[in-house]
């Protein structure tokens, strides 16, 4: 996903504005990927939406990985950035027509924003065109894989789709990944700009099924609802959590070990967590109007399944980072599961037990810690008065 640059300091970059308007751009694909999955809520849909957002997610990471060596900081770099984000934006645009009329579009648009990608990286030095003397074919054959997907009928399209994501899986092993160089502040804080980012998205999703609706109870609680899922997805992450991830990477000396835990963890764990968002949207869009109605199971298991599967991302997350608390997230995902057969009952029901399982997750997880914290307290206050 990355390249080299050697950072001399950890705390030395921050995220720029450019990076979080790029951010802006990029987040547009979780709506259009909302939007095709609630067109249809199938197997097949999912499946599509999935493997479009694994690429899509590979090299987003990969400009978040470029920016962590090279910052956009001149004209040049600035303008490149410019052409990815756009390539970004005409591939959202191309999203619910991917695997049918705009397959092309798509395709064109994805090996831009590789292409690019691999143009912004000559700026980083020597270093960094030795290494892409190796990433970059490999990036730029799963675009071509991609686009080749959006020419050729099926099965091949489908074919060419599926090996696109492990020739990318693949070129995360067969490069030298002891030559990344990663500046831990920047690269969490981008990370975790575009999680709240997707999830503010989430909620513009959602509001945009009240379109021509009637406000009344039932609208009024899948909206407070909604948000209310929504505050505790904010809460999951950023109570705390993503401040340890930093010094836990941070911590980590060896420039191979910490590249490949970047790799995992801020990869692979965060796409998990992006795909739950995407999924849960949809449940929450299809409740909309239906609050005393019962659900589909294809609808009621979206409004669970995402939320299971951004706790299942982020304890991933945790595990891999030896950080505490990822129990708790799996616990609540089985919950959160079950709680499937309610909204075939009713639907507000179901989406109303979602955030009182998060909560009581949440407060399982505090409370050894506000207990210690609290005898703490009271035993300096005892020493005091002594």
């Amino acid at each position: 996903m990355a390249e080299p640059a050697a950072p001399e300091s950890e705390s030395g970059i921050r995220v720029s504005t450019l990076e979080l308007f790029f951010d802006l751009v990029f987040v547009f694909t979780i709506t259009q990927l909302t939007a095709t999955l609630a067109e249809h809520i199938t197997v097949g849909t999912l499946v599509d939406v999935l493997l479009m957002l694994f690429v899509i997610w590979w090299m987003y990471s990969g400009y978040a990985w470029l920016t962590n060596a090279v910052a956009p900081n001149s004209t040049t770099r600035r303008t490149l950035l410019l052409a990815g984000m756009a390539g970004f934006l005409v591939m959202a645009l191309a999203i619910p027509e991917a695997f049918g009329e705009y397959g092309w579009l798509f395709g064109v648009s994805y090996l831009v924003v590789n292409l690019v990608h691999s143009a912004l990286f000559l700026q980083a030095g020597p270093a960094a065109v030795t290494a892409m003397k190796r990433l970059a074919p490999l990036n730029i054959l799963a675009a071509l894989l991609v686009l080749a997907g959006g020419l050729l009928p099926e099965p091949w399209r489908h074919v060419c789709w599926v090996a696109a994501p492990l020739v990318q899986i693949a070129a995360g092993h067969l490069h030298r990944i002891e030559m990344h160089s990663i500046q831990a502040g920047h690269f969490v804080e981008r990370h975790a700009l575009v999680v709240i980012v997707a999830i503010g998205e989430s909620i513009v999703a959602i509001g945009l099924g009240f379109s021509g609706v009637h406000l009344g109870l039932g609208e009024i609680l899948v909206a407070v609802l909604g948000l209310c899922v929504a505050y505790y997805l904010w809460w999951i992450y950023f109570a705390g959590d993503d401040e340890r991830s930093e010094h836990v990477l941070a911590g980590v000396q060896d420039p191979g070990r910490r590249a490949r835990l970047a790799l995992d963890a801020w990869g692979y764990a965060h796409f998990v967590m992006l795909a739950g968002i995407v999924v849960l949207a949809v449940g929450i869009k299809k409740t909309v109007g239906h609050a005393f109605e019962p659900l589909h199971w294809g609808e009621a298991i979206a409004l669970s399944g995402g939320v299971a599967l951004y706790q299942a991302g982020h304890a991933l997350f945790l595990r891999m980072l030896g950080i505490g608390g990822w129990p708790h997230r799996v616990v609540a995902a089985l919950v959160v599961l079950a709680a499937v057969p309610l909204g075939h009952v009713v639907a507000v029901a179901q989406l109303a037990l979602i955030p009182v399982v998060m909560a009581a997750a949440a407060i399982a997880e505090d409370l050894p810690g506000a207990r210690r914290a609290g005898n703490t307290e009271i035993s300096s206050f005892g020493r005091t008065r002594d």
